[in-house]
């Protein structure tokens, strides 16, 4: 297992935990001012649907062949950016570099990398937001798309990132929920009835939030963007829960997911329909490692066993082209995408009939 895959595995276990990072202080080596500019370049893509009814979109790019596979990330089914780097330990000869896509990896354009000179850049990404950490407390933020990065340092993450990961949000330092307005962080005039606030969500004009205590899922719902908050009865589950993570549906129907405290395990799902209503998933495997809200109630979950969706009452296998190391994310617009250590499929449409996208980006 290589040190990229490793990385990535361990930030899988942990993304549905994390809210907001806290780095601190280290010393890195300056920008590389003296470097060109990149020359924006687009390189045709070879794209045609497999017997599988996934479309591959390969793009080859001109990068040495010492780099690594890149990291992909997409904001939406179209608008996406790639990093591609050598790894640790630095070298000057083998900066990082940077591209973005706005046809959902159809073509790729070169970005100029904010500090292409560093031990490990992590590549993050928001509606809105692009971001590049170099190190604790040494960030890069783009608000335009990545023509332009302001640098910030500090113990936490710059308010224009957090910013971007929503209005409304959990404050890490001091676990109230708080609201975002501008780049300016505000705590909520009332506080959730919650105990130990786990996540927060704003569907259908309604503010939902999450929390545990004593292994036992709370709830509480704002309808006026939280001066008045109504705890809500979440059924029991039939189990410990040690994870609470309210999430909205691409309906916009307000859901929460109860993982166990053993995080392998298959959660515990709900639908808010005026009061938290429990959804079965009979024959669901033991295990999952991801899942994602889906139209009409269902959920779609990746685990082990391979891809499902849990409707009906049931868990039934998916026909999806994901093996049982893909994780699935939801993106800002309603797409599913699924990831493994080196590939990204995205896919839209009904649950039945979704169009899958496999985008492959490599050197040339």
């Amino acid at each position: 297992m290589n040190g990229r895959f490793l990385r990535w595995a361990v930030a899988v276990l942990l993304m549905p935990l994390m809210t907001a990072c806290s780095i601190g202080p280290v010393r890195q080596p300056p920008p590389d001012r003296a470097a060109p500019p990149p020359n924006p370049a687009t390189t045709a893509p070879a794209s045609s649907p497999t017997v599988s009814d996934v479309e591959v979109r390969e793009v080859r790019v001109a990068v040495g062949q010492r780099y690594e596979a890149p990291y992909v990330e997409f904001v939406t089914a179209e608008r996406g950016y790639a990093q591609f780097s050598c790894g640790p330990p630095v070298d000057r000869s083998c900066p990082a570099l940077l591209y973005a896509t706005t046809d959902g990896g159809r073509t790729w354009r070169r970005l100029r990398h904010p500090h292409p000179v560093s031990e490990n850049p992590q590549l993050h990404v928001a509606p809105g937001g692009l971001a590049i950490s170099v190190g604790p407390g040494d960030w890069y933020t783009s608000t335009d798309g990545g023509v332009t990065f302001a640098h910030t340092g500090g113990e936490r993450a710059p308010a224009v990132w957090q910013a971007a990961q929503g209005r409304f949000q959990i404050d890490e330092a001091t676990g109230r929920a708080v609201r975002w307005q501008g780049q300016r962080m505000t705590p909520l005039p009332a506080q959730p009835p919650v105990p130990d606030l786990h996540g927060i969500v704003e569907t259908r004009g309604l503010l939902v939030a999450g929390g545990v205590d004593g292994g036992k899922p709370y709830a509480a719902i704002s309808p006026d963007g939280g001066r008045s908050w109504q705890r809500t009865a979440v059924p029991a589950s039939g189990g410990e829960v040690g994870m609470l993570r309210p999430v909205a549906g691409p309906d916009g129907e307000a859901r929460l997911i109860g993982w166990p405290p053993d995080r392998t395990r298959f959660p515990t799902l709900w639908r808010y329909l005026g009061r938290w209503t429990p959804v079965p998933a009979e024959g669901h495997p033991a295990r999952a490692l991801s899942v994602v809200p889906l139209t009409t109630g269902r959920f779609a979950v990746s685990g082990p066993d391979g891809v499902g969706v849990v409707a009906d009452g049931r868990y039934d296998r998916l026909d999806w082209p994901l093996g049982p190391e893909h994780y699935l994310t939801l993106l800002d617009d309603g797409t599913v995408l699924g990831r493994a250590s080196d590939e990204v499929l995205l896919a839209s449409g009904p649950v039945g009939s979704r169009g899958w996208v496999r985008v492959v980006l490599g050197p040339a």
